[in-house]
C-alpha cells in the first residue's frame, strides 16, 4: 500500500483554504494524519488542489484542428457541425489513428491539464474496452443519450431506460441539451417532461437553446448543466445564459468539449469562460467560482461528491500541486498553464510529478518528458506515443495538449 505526506503548502480543501497544511495519502485514500511512508516538503511554494474534473469530453474527438462553420455563418444545431466533420480533411487525416491511440491521446490531453477525472460522453460499448488501461480515470458510472430529438445518433437503449437505469443504480442520466435553435432543439426539457425524466440525476450539456422557464424547471428538478463556452461560441457564435442559470442556483461544472469545437484542454477553457463571462456581463467570474465548477460541482453532478472533488480524509487522493505564481490560491488556478503542474496523483498513485517526487512514483512503466524546461516523470508512454502519431499521418503533426515535443 503506497503510503506518502506531501506538506508545508496551502491546500484548496473544498472548505476553504488551510495554510502551511499536510496532506496524507494512505492507498487509494487521503488520510487524516500521517501513517508512515515519505515526506516531502514543498517549501511553501506550492498550492494543494483537488486534482480537477472536467465534466463533458468525447476521448474519440480530440484531434486538431477544429472544424466549424465558415465565415459569418453559424449552425442551427449540432447536425449540421457533424456533416462538416466527416467531410472535412481533418477528419479523413484522424482516420490514420486507431480508437485506441485516439483514446490515450485523450487521457494525456487531460492529465497535462491537472484533470484526474472526466466523462467520456460516448456509449459504454465503444469506452468500455480503453478505460481500464488509461492513466486517469474515466467514469464508467453513467446512463446517456446522445441528445434528445428525433436527429440525435441514438445512443444507450433510449432515454426513458437510460434514465430508470440511472435512478437504479443512482447514476447520472447525461445527454446533450438544447444544442441548437430549431423547434425541435429547443423543445429538449419538454421531450424529458413528457417522458417524467427531469430530476436531480439529470447531466445537461451545453443548454445553449433554454428559456428562462427551461432555466426554472431545470433548477426545479435539482439537475446539473455541464457549460462548455469555447465550443458554444465557436460553433453556434453564443452560449447558454450562464449569468440566470447560476443565479438560480443550478450546479454548474465546466467541461472542454473535444478539441475538434473546444479549448485545448481545462485548464485553457477555465480562462476562455472567465474572458467570455467578462465580456457577456462587464462583471467577472470569481476565481473561486472557476475552482467549483472543475472540483465540486462536476463531482457533485457525476453524485461522486462523497469520493471526489475535494481535499478530505476518505476521500480518494486524487491531488494536484500547482506552482504558487498568484498569492491567491483560487487566482493561481484560474492563471495557470501546463507548465505550473509539479504534481498529480490519481487514487493515491503519482501519475505526472517533477523528478523530486520519483521516490512516489512506481519504478517501471515511466516515461520522462520536458515540460516548461523541467524533466516531468509520467506513467505510461506519451512521448512514444506522439511519436507513433507522427509517423502514422506522415508530417511533424503538432497536438497542443501535449507539452513537449519529441
Amino acid at each position: 500500500m503506497t503510503h506518502y505526506t506531501l506538506a508545508n503548502a496551502d491546500i484548496v480543501s473544498g472548505k476553504g483554504i488551510q495554510k502551511r497544511g499536510t496532506v496524507s495519502v494512505a492507498g487509494t485514500s487521503l488520510a487524516s494524519s500521517r501513517n508512515g511512508g515519505p515526506t516531502l516538503d514543498l517549501g511553501g511554494d506550492s498550492f494543494i488542489y483537488p486534482a480537477l474534473v472536467n465534466v463533458h469530453d468525447h476521448l474519440r474527438g480530440n484531434y486538431v484542428p477544429r472544424v466549424g462553420p465558415k465565415g459569418e455563418r453559424f449552425y442551427v444545431n449540432w447536425s449540421y457541425w457533424d456533416a462538416d466533420l466527416k467531410s472535412s480533411p481533418v477528419y479523413e487525416e484522424r482516420a490514420n489513428l486507431n480508437v485506441e491511440t485516439m483514446y490515450f491521446l485523450s487521457a494525456y490531453k487531460n492529465l497535462f491539464s491537472g484533470v484526474a477525472t472526466v466523462n467520456d460522453h460516448f456509449p459504454h460499448e465503444i469506452n468500455d474496452p480503453f478505460i481500464p488501461r488509461l492513466p486517469i480515470r474515466v467514469i464508467k458510472e453513467y446512463a446517456l443519450a446522445h441528445e434528445c430529438s428525433s436527429y440525435d445518433l441514438k445512443w444507450g437503449q433510449g432515454i426513458e431506460i437510460e434514465h430508470a437505469l440511472a435512478t437504479e443504480q443512482d447514476w447520472p442520466f447525461i445527454t446533450h441539451l438544447e444544442e441548437g435553435f430549431d423547434p425541435e432543439a429547443q423543445d429538449g426539457v419538454g421531450i424529458l417532461e413528457r417522458l417524467d425524466c427531469m430530476d436531480e440525476r439529470d447531466l445537461f450539456i451545453h443548454c445553449i437553446g433554454f428559456s428562462d422557464e427551461d432555466i426554472a424547471k431545470t433548477a426545479k428538478a435539482g439537475a446539473s448543466i455541464s457549460w462548455c463556452p469555447a465550443s458554444n461560441l465557436f460553433m453556434f457564435n453564443v452560449t447558454c445564459k450562464i449569468r440566470k442559470i447560476l443565479k438560480s442556483g443550478i450546479n454548474v461544472a465546466l467541461g472542454t468539449d473535444s478539441t475538434h469545437t473546444g479549448s485545448i484542454n481545462l485548464l485553457a477553457e477555465m480562462k476562455f469562460a472567465r474572458e467570455i463571462y467578462r465580456k457577456l456581463y462587464g462583471e467577472d467570474l470569481s476565481a473561486e467560482t472557476i475552482f467549483r465548477m472543475v472540483t465540486i460541482n462536476p463531482a457533485k453532478a457525476f453524485r461522486m461528491q462523497d469520493r471526489i472533488g475535494t481535499i478530505e480524509p476518505g476521500k480518494r487522493a486524487d491531488v494536484l500541486i500547482l506552482k504558487a505564481k498568484h498569492t491567491d490560491p483560487y487566482e493561481n488556478l484560474a492563471h495557470a498553464s501546463m507548465a505550473d503542474i509539479q504534481f498529480l496523483s490519481v487514487d493515491g498513485q503519482p501519475v505526472y510529478a517533477e523528478e523530486r517526487f520519483a521516490e512516489l512514483m512506481p519504478t517501471t512503466g515511466l516515461e520522462t518528458v520536458t515540460v516548461g524546461n523541467r524533466p516531468m516523470l509520467v506513467k505510461g508512454a506519451p512521448l512514444s506515443l506522439y511519436r507513433s502519431v507522427r509517423a502514422a499521418v506522415g508530417f511533424k503533426k503538432r497536438l497542443d495538449y501535449l507539452p513537449f515535443e519529441c
